[in-house]
């Protein structure tokens, strides 16, 4: 039997919201989070929701929190999509944790084969991701998210900037 807490770590926990700029100030001041990376307007190479190509405009904040990757999703439109699944327009909360894999297809198969849903799956910035609808296991989506060396290099880069950073310093990140 495969131990998950060794080989499956949570490296990130996501929350809808309805401004990243003002989430991004709240964790920074409650719980001294960030600095946050923002990516507006998230544009993916493929993309499939629930057997349809229907991709929503979402933008995205990135941030630390300790060694817990903290993201921030902002739906700017209605279409259909794993936000939505979960939250009507103006409403928010915690949406998905995720975990990093290196084999991606044989962990999307073998989650498939646990019997829990695909509902996403995408490819950009040279990375796979797919997120599994496990509500009934942890009130949220689980996202796989792909391993390339130079995301974790991004990632790295970013996780010494919240080492570094100080209250007081600006919550938002520039690389």
């Amino acid at each position: 039997m495969v131990d998950f807490r060794k080989s499956y770590p949570l490296f990130q926990e996501a929350y809808l919201v309805n401004d990243l700029e003002e989430s991004i100030v709240k964790w920074s001041r409650l719980f001294g989070a960030g600095p946050f990376r923002m990516v507006p307007h998230h544009k993916t190479v493929k993309f499939e929701y629930r057997g349809t190509d229907t991709e929503a405009d979402v933008s995205y904040a990135f941030g630390y929190l300790g060694d817990m990757m903290i993201q921030f999703i902002q739906q700017h439109d209605d279409k259909p999509s794993i936000y939505r699944d979960m939250y009507k327009k103006g409403e928010e909360g915690f949406h998905h944790v995720a975990t990093l894999v290196h084999d991606f297809e044989g962990e999307f198969k073998r989650w498939q084969d646990m019997g829990f849903e695909s509902a996403c799956r995408l490819y950009a910035d040279e990375v796979d991701a797919c997120y599994f609808d496990t509500r009934s296991v942890n009130g949220g989506f689980t996202e796989l998210h792909g391993d390339p060396p130079h995301l974790m290099g991004r990632w790295m880069a970013m996780h010494r900037a919240h080492e570094l950073w100080r209250p007081g310093d600006s919550p938002f990140l520039t690389l």
